[in-house]
C-alpha cells in the first residue's frame, strides 16, 4: 500500500512540474552595471535548486569532516569494550580449565581495559567488572592466595551500585561463605551467611552452605532441620537425604551427655526417623554408654516406655536387617534380658520356632533360657548355635555360656573344653 501511494505522489509531482515548466514563457533579467543578463525563468529556477543542493552537500561534507575525531573516539571506545569483554570471557574459560594464573592475568587485563574507558558507560559494564573481580578472587582462592582473594572481594563489594546490586551482593556473600567453609573458618562463614538478604537465605545453595556450617559447628539439631528442608525442596535424592539424616541423627544421639538429653534428642525426631532400627539401636547403645540402667529409666518420665518401644522396634524388623545390625540387636537384647518381662521370653521362643535354622535366634533364645535358669533348653539351643555362629563375638559368648552351664551340672571336662574354645575364637 505504501508503494502505491509513493507512486501516485511521484506521478503528481511529475504532472505539476510539467505544468509549471512546459509552457512557461517568463523571463528573468539580471542587471549588473554595465551588463544585463536575460534568463528564462525555468533556467533560473533550476539554477537556484542546483545551488541549494550544492550548498547542502558542502555543509554535509563539512559536518562529516568535523565529526571525524568523535567517530574515531567512538571507534576506539567500541574496540576497548569488545577487548574488555573478550578478556572477561577468556578469564572465565581459563578458570574453568583449571589455569588459575592465566585466569587471574586475564581478569586483571579486563579490569584495566574497563578502567581505560573512564566515565563511558555501556550496557553490561558493571556486570563485566563484577565478573572479572569475582574470577580474580576465585582464582586467587584456588591458588591459596587469601590476601589477593580478599582484595578482589573488597573491590567487588565496593563497586558501583547497579540495578541488580542486591543480587550481586548476595552472590558475593555466598561465594565468600563457601571459601570460609573450605578453610574451616566457621565464624567468617556465619558472618557472610548472616549478611544475606532474606530471600537469598532461603535458596538451595544458601541452605547447603548453612548445612555445612552447622556440621562444622557440630550443631546437629540445626543440621537435621536443614537436611529435612533440603529434602523437601528435592535438593538431594531420597537415598542421599536419608543417608545424611541418618548420620546426623547418629551424631546427635552420640553427643548426648545425660539420659535427659538423650530422650530429648530422640523425641525431637520425626516418626519416620524414629522408625529406623539403626537409630533406635544407636540410642540404646548410647543409653548403655551413659551407664544408666533400670533406676534411671524409672526416674525419667517416659524412659521405660521409650526403652520398651525401641526394643520392640528392632525386634519387629529383625528379619529385614543386615548381618551387622542383627548381631548388634542380638547383643542389645541379650544385655536387656534381665530387665525384660516374661512376655519377651514367649516372643523370643516363638520367633526361634518359626525360624529354627537361624543361629542368632537360637543363641538369643538360649541366653533367655539361661537367664531364667532353664538349663536344659539353654544347653540344647546354645549347643546348636555354637557350631553355626559365624560372628566371633556371638560365638565367644555362646561358648562362655556353655562353659558356665557345664560348671552348673558339674562337668569339669566339658567346661574346660568350652572355656578353651571361647578363648581361641
Amino acid at each position: 500500500m505504501k508503494g502505491v501511494f509513493g507512486f501516485l505522489g511521484l506521478a503528481a509531482a511529475a504532472i505539476a512540474l510539467a505544468l509549471l515548466v512546459g509552457s512557461n514563457d517568463a523571463n528573468l533579467t539580471l542587471f549588473w552595471q554595465p551588463y544585463r543578463i536575460d534568463l528564462s525563468f525555468n533556467l533560473a529556477l533550476f539554477g537556484l535548486l542546483l545551488l541549494f543542493l550544492l550548498l547542502h552537500l558542502a555543509l554535509r561534507a563539512l559536518a562529516l569532516l568535523r565529526s571525524l575525531p568523535q567517530q574515531a573516539q567512538r571507534w576506539r571506545v567500541l574496540q576497548l569494550e569488545r577487548t574488555a569483554l573478550t578478556s572477561v570471557l577468556d578469564a572465565l574459560a581459563q578458570h574453568y580449565a583449571g589455569r588459575y594464573v592465566r585466569a587471574q592475568s586475564a581478569a586483571r587485563l579486563a579490569l584495566a581495559q574497563l578502567e581505560q574507558l573512564g566515565e563511558h558507560h555501556f550496557p553490561g559494564r558493571e556486570q563485566a567488572q563484577l565478573l572479572a573481580q569475582l574470577l580474580q578472587a576465585e582464582s586467587a582462592h584456588e591458588l591459596g592466595n587469601t590476601e589477593a582473594r580478599d582484595r578482589a572481594l573488597t573491590a567487588a563489594l565496593a563497586g558501583p551500585t547497579v540495578s541488580w546490586g542486591s543480587e550481586a551482593r548476595a552472590g558475593l556473600s555466598l561465594r565468600a561463605a563457601a571459601w570460609a567453609l573450605e578453610q574451616q573458618d566457621a565464624a567468617t562463614a556465619a558472618h557472610w551467611l548472616a549478611d544475606l538478604p532474606q530471600g537469598a537465605g532461603r535458596r538451595i545453595h544458601a541452605l547447603r552452605l548453612r548445612l555445612r556450617l552447622a556440621r562444622l559447628q557440630q550443631d546437629h539439631p540445626a543440621a537435621i532441620e536443614l537436611v529435612r528442608l533440603l529434602a523437601k525442596h528435592r535438593a538431594y535424592s531420597a537415598q542421599a537425604s536419608a543417608s545424611l539424616l541418618r548420620g546426623l541423627v547418629l551424631d546427635t544421639l552420640r553427643a548426648a551427655r545425660d539420659p535427659a538429653a538423650l530422650l530429648q534428642a530422640w523425641r525431637a525426631l520425626e516418626p519416620a526417623e524414629r522408625a529406623m532400627p539403626e537409630l533406635a539401636l544407636a540410642a540404646l547403645e548410647q543409653w548403655d554408654r551413659l551407664g544408666e540402667g533400670s533406676a534411671a529409666a524409672d526416674a525419667l518420665p517416659g524412659a521405660r516406655r521409650w526403652l520398651e518401644e525401641s526394643l520392640q522396634l528392632g525386634w519387629g524388623r529383625y528379619a529385614s536387617l543386615d548381618a551387622d545390625l542383627r548381631r548388634r540387636w542380638l547383643l542389645r537384647l541379650e544385655a536387656e534380658l534381665p530387665r525384660l518381662g516374661s512376655d519377651w521370653l514367649a516372643q523370643i521362643e516363638q520367633a526361634q520356632q518359626r525360624q529354627p535354622a537361624d543361629a542368632g535366634l537360637q543363641y538369643l533364645a538360649g541366653q533367655a533360657y539361661l537367664q531364667r535358669q532353664l538349663w536344659g533348653k539353654a544347653a540344647t539351643l546354645l549347643g546348636q548355635a555354637s557350631s553355626q555362629l559365624t560372628d566371633p563375638e556371638l560365638a565367644r559368648r555362646c561358648w562362655r555360656s556353655l562353659a558356665r552351664l557345664a560348671e552348673e551340672r558339674g562337668d569339669a571336662e566339658a567346661a574346660q573344653a568350652a572355656w578353651k574354645k571361647a578363648a581361641l575364637i
